[in-house]
């Protein structure tokens, strides 16, 4: 059974909580091993590394598309489904690591 767009969507939406939590949390991000007391070990082009492979991961679904008739791939790209979610960590997750 093909997934819809909204369950395809839906599985992003980890990417997206991750990407705005470093954003707002930094090194103290539970995503990066951080905690509200003290920050994480991880350096920061690791850190980084993590939001640029979720911004990609993001990125790949934006573009889910059919390529023909018979593909049951759900078309995201093409769906009215709100991506604002989605597309707005792209551009904070690449604004973090420019910054970082």
């Amino acid at each position: 059974m093909a997934q819809t767009v909204s369950e395809v969507l839906t599985a992003a939406t980890d990417s997206v909580t991750l990407i705005n939590d470093i954003d707002s949390n930094g090194k103290k991000s539970i995503h990066v091993g951080g905690s509200s007391e003290a920050d994480t070990d991880w350096t920061q082009a690791e850190i980084n590394e993590v939001v640029q492979r979720n911004v990609d991961h993001i990125e790949i679904i934006l573009e889910y598309a059919p390529v023909d008739s018979d593909d049951d791939t759900p078309d995201v790209k093409g769906s009215s489904d709100s991506k604002t979610a989605y597309t707005g960590a792209v551009t904070t997750g690449k604004a973090y690591i420019e910054a970082n």
